[in-house]
């Protein structure tokens, strides 16, 4: 759960959540599915804010729940990237108040050895400086709101939290249901652990309810 997420999974400036997973994919322990509403060639700096939100909601989350020393490593790659919108933000995008329009970022090139030896400094350290607490503010600001928008529904990031530690996996419909004060209830496909049923009228579900006998070879006859 992340700002928007807390807001039922969709806010003004975010696509809405589809899918929440436990289940550890790559070096991801756990997946949280967007639905994109259109194609996006360029995005507000309202979206990009509301984005980083979203991405700190799990560290946050550890951090209410478990308390400040039992944080574990596993917001790594959010906080990666949250860091690199921000950055991208203040030195790519010009969307900084206080730097203004500016591109401050170094073009990419070949990276070779002893290349920040000969690399040329586009910016002054007073510049540098400020880029770096730019940066650190628009981290801090959105860290902030939302740590605000979980603690105001911590009783629904409970709910998710026994939902997926059931379920696995829950969609949208069960998280429209917990943001409106409701049990999560069973997900569609949900099996409990039983192999789902034949459709009807098929082979195998006309074999003793859908599952098939071993056949008892017969004794040769004797001649």
């Amino acid at each position: 759960m992340g700002c928007n997420r807390a807001r039922g999974g969709e806010s003004p400036c975010h696509g809405p959540v589809y899918k929440v997973s436990s289940i550890p994919r790559g070096r991801a322990l756990g997946v949280i599915m967007f639905l994109p509403l259109e194609d996006r060639y360029s995005y507000s700096k309202q979206r990009l804010n509301s984005q980083i939100c979203s991405l700190f909601g799990g560290r946050i989350a550890e951090e209410l729940i478990f308390g400040p020393e039992k944080v574990t490593t596993g917001a790594s790659n959010d906080i990666e990237r949250a860091t690199e919108i921000a950055r991208n933000m203040v030195t790519k995008w010009g969307l900084s108040d206080k730097l203004g329009p500016l591109a401050y970022s170094e073009a990419d090139g070949e990276v070779f050895l002893g290349k920040s030896v000969t690399q040329t400094k586009h910016v002054s350290d007073e510049t540098a400086y400020a880029i770096d607490q730019e940066i650190r503010e628009v981290i801090e600001r959105n860290y902030a709101k939302s740590k605000k928008v979980l603690e105001d529904n911590l009783d629904k990031l409970h709910k998710m939290a026994e939902a997926l530690i059931k379920y696995e996996t829950i969609d949208s419909d069960q998280m429209q249901r917990i943001m409106q004060g409701q049990e999560a209830g069973v997900p569609s496909n949900w099996t409990d652990g039983k192999p789902p049923a034949p459709p009807p009228g098929s082979k195998s579900a006309n074999q003793s309810g859908g599952a098939v006998q071993p056949t008892t070879p017969k004794p040769a006859s004797l001649s």
